[in-house]
């Protein structure tokens, strides 16, 4: 039996891809005077932002455009992201079904709770895991197995939803039942190279066979 659901959170909970490829445009251009395209950014993606900025970033100021890349993001949240009902009703249906809820994310706290905060959702998850709170990010399933241990559940009983090739590797390396989705406008990887459990375009697809009590077989 299912007892916990678990997320990724930029392209698969909500539409933020868009924001983060303003605030890296920022940084880098404000920095390195480089005008990097989307996907140039989402190359990067992997690391929590400061992990990017970090390693990809040449100028040595490193805090400082750190500190604009979320003052760009907060600043710019609420023209890029908008809430998404649809999946609004599915974590309050979740929620209701008595389901334990996390979220594994390569997105630093200070992002998430920005987003979390802005899209009301600051109180629904049960854990929470960022990029700040593993030493190896997706697709190691570092933060997967992490947010099972911390929920109490075993792998199969649980299931990870993701959008990107990264998402699908940690599901699956940590032996969970691993959904890939693209069911907002945004989402990192179009066609994935690692084959996921299960494979959805909209969320009512996944709201049917959960409330039709289909089994989820690895």
């Amino acid at each position: 039996m299912i007892q916990a659901v678990i997320f990724d959170f930029d392209g698969t909970l909500a539409n933020t891809l868009p924001v983060c490829d303003v605030a890296f445009q920022k940084v880098f251009q404000t920095y390195d005077q480089r005008n990097l395209s989307t996907a140039e950014i989402r190359a990067m993606f992997g690391p929590s932002e400061t992990g990017i900025i970090r390693q990809h970033l040449q100028h040595p100021d490193k805090e400082k455009a750190i500190d604009l890349y979320y003052t760009t993001y907060l600043q710019q949240h609420a023209a890029l992201v908008e809430a998404n009902m649809e999946i609004r009703d599915l974590l309050v249906h979740l929620k209701s079904r008595g389901l334990k809820l996390g979220i594994v994310t390569g997105k630093a706290r200070r992002s998430l709770d920005i987003s979390l905060l802005a899209l009301e959702m600051e109180s629904v998850f049960d854990v929470i895991i960022t990029g700040d709170d593993v030493i190896r990010p997706k697709p190691d399933p570092e933060g997967v197995v992490k947010a099972l241990k911390f929920l109490g559940v075993k792998s199969d009983e649980a299931l990870f939803i993701g959008d990107s090739d990264a998402d699908i590797g940690a599901g699956l390396q940590a032996n969970v039942y691993t959904i890939g989705v693209h069911w907002l406008p945004d989402f990192q990887t179009a066609d994935f190279t690692v084959e996921p459990s299960a494979y959805y375009k909209s969320v009512a697809e996944l709201l049917a066979l959960i409330e039709r009590g289909v089994p989820f077989e690895r």
